[in-house]
């Protein structure tokens, strides 16, 4: 850990996990390093410590310096850590950047209660056929934590993901909403059936689930209407996107760069803007619920 982090979990000080797959695979450089400061400030914003996680060297990183963060940012080669990747790369002392499964499981060992990211992963579309669903779904399963996030990728399966989240007894919340966010969209077309309506109600709710069963509670933070991709756009792009990746023979973990982007050059860059804004606004509210979930009595 870093002395930072280190120092705010021994006091009970409120400390927010970030994935870092994110900067290291979901940003174009030079962009991904000035987001990298921006989520880290959003988070301190919100009254809480960041706690950027990566893979260095073999030696798993909760809390980065700024020359690490540097690394993360511009090494082209870092692998993509999963749960199932992480003992391989300790083992053979490789670097990488955490996914949502991957950051929940160190952010949960080092004792941290809040995670904030941009979309979780899901079932995708097809998956009856494909088997093609995201670790991050059993991952939260298992691990305590709250995940505030803007629901799941949008070239997803979303009613199927929701599904899943249902029948792993992981806990759905919406923030102020009752309609499961779409990523760029403010609304994905799925209800939910909670929804909170204050950073204090959504740490009450991580602190009951804590004391009944192991397992996370995700918080859906939708962007405003007024913030999202245009929903036209987005719908009809997303469309031909999955169309040509098919058509590309595409397939796996593959699809979701491609749509992505495809979806980023037909949106003339505006899909990148709105992926970084969303990610900032759950990073405040992530350090705003960290904050208070820290106040609660244990």
């Amino acid at each position: 850990m870093s002395p930072e982090v280190a120092d705010a979990l021994a006091g009970g000080r409120p400390v927010v996990a970030l994935e870092s797959t994110l900067l290291a695979h979901g940003l174009p450089r030079p962009e991904n390093r000035r987001a990298a400061d921006q989520i880290e400030d959003a988070v301190r914003a919100g009254g809480a410590v960041p706690a950027t996680i990566a893979v260095m060297d073999g030696v798993p990183h909760v809390g980065l310096t700024a020359a690490e963060v540097d690394r993360l940012c511009a090494d082209p080669e870092l692998a993509k850590l999963g749960v199932r990747d992480l003992p391989i790369a300790v083992a053979q002392g490789r670097s990488g950047a955490t996914t949502v499964s991957s950051t929940a499981l160190l952010a949960a060992r080092a004792g941290i209660g809040v995670f904030a990211t941009g979309g979780l992963g899901g079932v995708h579309r097809h998956a009856a056929d494909t088997f093609d669903e995201s670790a991050d779904l059993v991952a939260l399963a298992r691990t305590s934590l709250v995940v505030v996030c803007a629901g799941v990728k949008s070239i997803l399966d979303v009613p199927a993901t929701l599904e899943r989240l249902e029948s792993l007894s992981v806990s759905v919340v919406g923030y102020r909403t009752h309609r499961f966010p779409g990523f760029y969209v403010a609304d994905s077309g799925s209800p939910v059936d909670w929804s909170v309506a204050s950073a204090a109600e959504a740490a009450r709710v991580f602190a009951a689930r804590r004391e009944l069963a192991p397992g996370a509670v995700v918080v859906a933070n939708p962007l405003p209407v007024d913030q999202q991709l245009d929903p036209a756009l987005h719908d009809r792009v997303i469309a031909d996107a999955l169309a040509a990746a098919d058509a590309a023979g595409a397939r796996g973990k593959d699809v979701t760069p491609f749509v992505l982007g495809h979806l980023h050059a037909a949106s003339g860059g505006a899909s990148l803007e709105v992926n970084v804004r969303l990610v900032l606004r759950n990073a405040e509210l992530a350090g705003q619920i960290a904050a208070e979930l820290a106040a609660l009595p244990r």
